[in-house]
């Protein structure tokens, strides 16, 4: 089993190549762990290849707040220097500083 190291940590704040969302880190898979059903629904020629890094984000666009999975080659650093304004934040996440948002917990 080939080990994929993720590019962006637990609370960094970035956005989609392609599609006008931004968001702040939360979880990593290191590689697909989605249900087929949801990597199906996404149009042949835009699949991501499944052996990276999936991210789940608390994303924000203009209309709306959700939780995103996203590849890692969909995904770049937001240098905007602006919050995110999820209203989950607050229950993971501290203080936002330099593009990112302390943790809230510890990991194991």
């Amino acid at each position: 089993m080939q080990q994929h190291r993720a590019k962006y940590h637990l609370g960094q704040v970035v956005k989609h190549r392609k599609h006008p969302f931004r968001g702040v880190i939360f979880d990593v898979d290191p590689e697909f762990s989605n249900t087929e059903e949801w990597y199906e629904s996404i149009p042949e020629e835009a699949r991501p290849v499944k052996e990276q890094p999936f991210y789940h984000l608390l994303a924000e666009n203009d209309q709306s707040f959700y939780v995103a999975y996203v590849s890692e080659q969909n995904l770049m650093a937001d240098y905007s220097g602006e919050p995110v304004d999820h209203p989950d934040i607050p229950d993971l996440f501290g203080a936002f500083e330099d593009g990112s948002y302390e943790l809230h917990f510890q990991l194991n």
